[in-house]
């Protein structure tokens, strides 16, 4: 048996804050992951993700200006693009190992699972820490149906050496979205088949409108209302069976993925052996992110049942708050500021805050500009007609409490809202502001 002060199972990017801040403390520290080293983010989401949108969006940019200055609109080629996306992909594990070494952190590479109130074995190895944290992020929902286990992942998505030509994805939230822009994109047949009546629930319902008419204008079927009950593989694909009004209906593409959604990645610790608590949201924590049944634990990004949302930037928020309470005590609370989020579309989709329907849920007075305005010259400038806000102030207060963006460059414009609500800043002193022109950001104040 090893003893160490921490001991950390996941490497992603909450996991490797708490490991390398409290290492940098003197404190000795085990890491430890099933999977390379790096986590869903860096290796299986956002940074891949990003990279092969990039290709995307040159196709998309040159296809709005076509006649207006452009001749020829390039195709994606999805090898290169995929073969580009691996080299960063590849050199992660090592770098970040590299680091932990560098750190004098003991890494280790294997699941590990709960023995007693602090052990955990990892293979055959069993350690013993002060303290464990679990930053195991999250997994794809099972399909419980029969055939489920045809559907492919998001990661599998992101391992494509081909296109397929056609494909269905299962659920309507953000992985759906942005991988079936990609998809159609680069000149693949696509259907999103979503149960709710309206896809993307989480975001204003005003603005996901917008992305809906700009989803189907790009030519990819958009299907509400339809309860997935099964998929049957034939010959040549695949044929999703659902339910629609009562009625059945089929859906085929050479391929089916799976996005209905993320659970927390705790059902293989072993928790009961720990004396850690759990629900379906994640390991049940307190104020401090420490386990609310076992004092030695503590639960970061998507593993935990916290306040955060579960997006990488909450969960190296989460991940410093947790390495505080471990150096110095229980003595940060995890009061998290706004947190914006983006669909990253073509159009994007952008949002912090209240939503209007929250907003006035709470009782409070407040105004509500909402616009499309495919006459600014931002849009003009770039041919496109999805630009759109939604921006909600507090009349008491006179500041923001909710920003909501559809359009060029929104995934930026939006971290300008962020500061502006968590900061408080009264929204006449933003209008008093002198920003750059022309640029996205110059039209912030006529968003207020």
């Amino acid at each position: 048996m090893k003893h160490y002060d921490l001991i950390v199972i996941g490497s992603g990017m909450s996991g490797m804050t708490v490991a390398n801040k409290c290492a940098s403390k003197g404190l000795k520290v085990a890491v430890t992951d099933e999977l390379p080293y790096g986590g869903t983010c860096a290796l299986r989401g956002c940074d891949p993700k990003k990279i092969i949108i990039g290709a995307t969006e040159v196709r998309d940019f040159a296809q709005r200006l076509a006649g207006k200055g452009i001749d020829t609109v390039p195709e994606v080629n999805w090898k290169d693009v995929m073969a580009f996306k691996q080299e960063f992909v590849d050199a992660m594990p090592g770098k970040i190992e590299k680091g932990y070494k560098h750190n004098d952190i003991d890494t280790y590479h294997g699941a590990a699972r709960f023995i007693s109130n602090d052990s955990v074995e990892i293979k055959s190895q069993v350690l013993k820490g002060d303290k464990i944290v679990i930053a195991t992020g999250a997994r794809p929902r099972k399909l419980t149906f029969e055939g489920g286990n045809y559907a492919l992942t998001s990661t599998d998505f992101l391992n494509l050496k081909e296109l397929p030509k056609s494909m269905i994805f299962i659920g309507g939230g953000y992985i759906a979205f942005e991988f079936a822009h990609i998809a159609r994109r680069c000149g693949a047949e696509v259907t999103i088949i979503h149960r709710g009546t309206r896809p993307l629930e989480n975001f204003d319902k005003d603005i996901v409108q917008h992305l809906s008419e700009a989803t189907q204008k790009l030519g990819i079927r958009l299907v509400l209302e339809t309860n997935v009950t099964g998929i049957k593989k034939g010959t040549k694909g695949f044929t999703v069976v659902g339910e629609k009004n009562g009625s059945e209906v089929e859906f085929t593409a050479a391929a089916v993925f799976n996005s209905a959604g993320r659970v927390p990645h705790i059902n293989d610790l072993d928790l009961k052996a720990g004396s850690v608590a759990s629900n379906k949201r994640g390991i049940e924590v307190n104020e401090f992110l420490q386990s609310t049944a076992n004092p030695n634990v503590y639960a970061a990004g998507d593993a935990a049942d916290s306040n955060g949302l579960p997006l990488t930037p909450v969960a190296v928020y989460e991940g410093h708050i947790i390495a505080s309470n471990i150096i110095k005590g229980n003595s940060r609370k995890a009061k998290y500021p706004p947190m914006p989020s983006v669909v990253f579309t073509l159009p994007p989709m952008a949002s912090v805050g209240l939503t209007e329907e929250n907003a006035k849920k709470t009782g409070m007075n407040v105004k509500v500009n909402s616009k499309a305005v495919p006459e600014w010259f931002n849009a003009k400038r770039l041919n496109t007609e999805e630009y759109a806000f939604k921006t909600i102030i507090d009349t008491e207060s006179g500041t923001l409490v909710g920003a909501h963006l559809i359009g060029p460059g929104v995934e930026e414009t939006i971290n300008f809202f962020s500061l502006a609500i968590y900061k408080s800043i009264p929204v006449q002193d933003l209008k008093k502001m002198i920003y750059a022109y022309p640029t996205m950001g110059s039209d912030i104040t006529s968003m207020l």
